[in-house]
This record gives structure tokens, C-alpha cells and sequence, in this order.
């Protein structure tokens, strides 16, 4: 076949030993629940992105992420995802590791096996049982212009003590 000839043939579909085409549970598929009709983009498995990114659509991250996000759509960490950086997104959904503070103008779901280390503003959260959240949580409507995220409880500063005359 040559390189850029169509290839004509159909899909392999799964199939039964005899052939029969496998029934759906037998399938592997990993469903996320939201509300959107498909990822539009992938950051697969393997792969590192550092910098600024700006998406529409569905966003996925498998691999490594180091940066900033932004976007009015949906941010989905997968499982073996590791991603550092202030998020600003409309929805997101982690599985993954997330060091970094998250606003939502939608909602944030924390789903096991998830890690998120940083402090969430949104006005709709959700965390499973079994996940880690070391952060604060503001639940507010984020609509509205609001000021920078506090500093992280592991963040903060304190200031030389005062002695004491006496």
C-alpha cells in the first residue's frame, strides 16, 4: 500500500473467539461524566508541555503539564496525569495529580484517584471518597471580578517575631 493511497478496508471491531463481534461490556471504555459531547483535544500519555495554554472544546491531559490554563470549556486530568499550574477553566474534572490553584466558573469534580494540592474557587464542587484535597475551598459565583487566589497554606510567609521589652 503506498503512503498516501486510502486504505479501503472497515475498522476491526473486538470480537469473540468465534468471531462473533464482543458485546459492549466486554469492551474496555472509560466514560467521563460530564455533560459535553467529546474531547476535543488530547495531551497524551508520554508526552510534557510547559507554558501558557488556551483551549476550546474538551481538553485532556495523560502526560505532564507545568504552566497556566485557561478556557471557558472543560478540563479533564486524567488518571497517571502529573499538571502544576493555576487553572481558569469553566468545568473541571480530576483523576490525576494537580498541584496548583483551580478557579471554575462552573464546577470542580475530584474523582479517585485524584490529587489537588491548592486552593479551588467555584461555585459547584464534588469530591469522591478515597481522593486528596490539601487546600481551601471558596464556593462562590465566579462571574464576578474577584481578586487573586490567597497564598497556599504551605505559601505563606511569616513575618520576624517582635521581642519583648521587659
Amino acid at each position: 500500500m503506498g503512503i498516501f493511497r486510502k486504505d479501503e478496508s472497515k475498522p476491526v471491531m473486538p470480537a469473540m473467539p468465534d468471531g462473533t463481534p464482543a458485546p459492549a461490556a466486554v469492551r474496555k471504555e472509560r466514560k467521563v461524566s460530564l455533560k459535553t459531547d467529546e474531547i476535543t483535544t488530547i495531551l497524551g500519555k508520554g508526552s510534557e508541555f510547559e507554558g501558557k495554554l488556551n483551549f476550546e472544546g474538551t481538553l485532556q491531559i495523560e502526560g505532564v503539564f507545568n504552566g497556566e490554563i485557561l478556557s471557558d470549556s472543560v478540563l479533564v486530568v486524567g488518571e497517571g496525569a502529573r499538571v502544576s499550574a493555576e487553572i481558569n477553566v469553566g468545568t473541571v474534572v480530576i483523576n490525576g495529580e494537580v498541584r496548583g490553584n483551580v478557579r471554575a466558573k462552573n464546577s470542580v469534580e475530584i474523582r479517585k484517584p485524584g490529587r489537588l494540592y491548592g486552593n479551588i474557587v467555584t461555585p459547584s464542587l464534588f469530591i469522591e471518597q478515597g481522593v486528596i484535597f490539601d487546600g481551601n475551598c471558596k464556593m462562590d459565583n465566579i462571574d464576578k471580578a474577584k481578586p487573586p487566589f490567597p497564598p497556599r497554606v504551605d505559601e505563606k510567609k511569616e513575618g520576624p517575631a517582635e521581642k519583648k521589652e521587659g
